[in-house]
């Protein structure tokens, strides 16, 4: 079941949204907002897997709303105009449904979310793979490739064996959540690495393929278990 919440200024439609998500049986619309600072609330004290996000909003658009929010949820935005639609897929959003909306239309991209959703938990239980949307793609990255992953800010960029990189948003914390502690650990705020991959742990550095990693203060107790 898909946990979803729809923000929009407009009742009427939350309303659509309501009888759009009634016609789904895998979708559970949780609650609906109006106002930004209500939702931002309940969506720091609650997870959901889906937002329904309007674009055009008054007191904040729905994209910089979507940035601010602490933590990593699917993102459908829902907008009348059409020129939003770099900007929404820019910030990873799983798909972007123009008002009025079809049915067929909002069908289709929320089968989308269920496919993503499907595939990162059946990835996550086998513990083989890092299923994470960057790019206006959904990659599904084998974890024996990825060396190490830094913070850029609202997003991480992952570095792989063969030195390309995928950057997407994600915060540290919701990228940490989907790897295997037996093979992933956070040594910095900003670098999470493959411990399999290190070749050597001094006092305050870890070093993989010739670099040096700093260690955090925070994270030197969970370093020294780990070697």
């Amino acid at each position: 079941m898909i946990k979803a919440v729809a923000i929009d200024d407009e009742p009427l439609a939350l309303q659509i949204l309501e009888a759009l998500c009634a016609r789904i049986e895998y979708v559970k619309l949780l609650k609906t907002f109006t106002s930004q600072a209500e939702a931002q609330r309940y969506l720091n004290k609650f997870e959901v897997d889906l937002l329904f996000l309007d674009i055009q909003m008054p007191r904040q658009n729905g994209i910089d709303l979507y940035k601010s929010l602490k933590q990593e949820t699917k993102v459908i935005f829902t907008t009348a105009y059409s020129e939003y639609a770099v900007e929404g897929f820019n910030v990873s959003a799983s798909d972007y449904i123009l008002k009025p909306i079809a049915f067929e239309r909002f069908e289709e991209a929320v089968a989308k979310v269920k496919r993503t959703l499907d595939l990162e938990q059946q990835n996550t239980s086998a513990n083989t793979h890092l299923t994470i949307r960057a790019d206006y793609k959904l990659y599904n990255i084998p974890l024996e490739e990825i060396v190490f992953i830094e913070a850029m800010d609202d997003y991480v960029k992952i570095n792989r064996v063969d030195k390309s990189t995928v950057v997407a948003r994600s915060t540290m914390k919701a990228i940490l959540k989907k790897l295997p502690e037996t093979l992933f650990a956070r040594i910095h705020k900003s670098f999470i690495v493959n411990t399999a991959k290190v070749e050597a742990v001094q006092a305050g550095s870890i070093e993989i393929a010739g670099k040096e990693f700093p260690i955090g203060t925070t994270y030197k107790d969970q370093v020294n278990k780990n070697f």
